[in-house]
């Protein structure tokens, strides 16, 4: 995407179904319970990005893994 920085973040971990990625960035938020975390991460993240003018995108398959694409807005010269 022109005008973007685009930063990507790839796991082998267990992957969401498409119900799970629909509310994957609300505010406390957990899928798995048996790994740390209060559910802040990721919606804090999107909201960051989506102040700068960019926007958190991810694409999952179940039992597979995640990929996250982050797009920051470059700075005009």
């Amino acid at each position: 995407m022109d005008g973007y920085w685009c930063l990507t973040v790839q796991d082998n971990g267990l992957g969401l179904d498409t119900s799970q990625q629909a509310s994957l960035f609300a505010l406390f938020r957990r899928f798995h319970n048996h790994v740390e975390g209060s559910g802040l991460g990721l919606y804090t993240v999107k909201k960051i990005v989506e102040n700068l003018g960019g926007r958190v995108e991810v694409q999952s398959e179940l039992g597979v893994g995640s990929t996250f694409r982050v797009y920051i807005p470059t700075l005009p010269s």
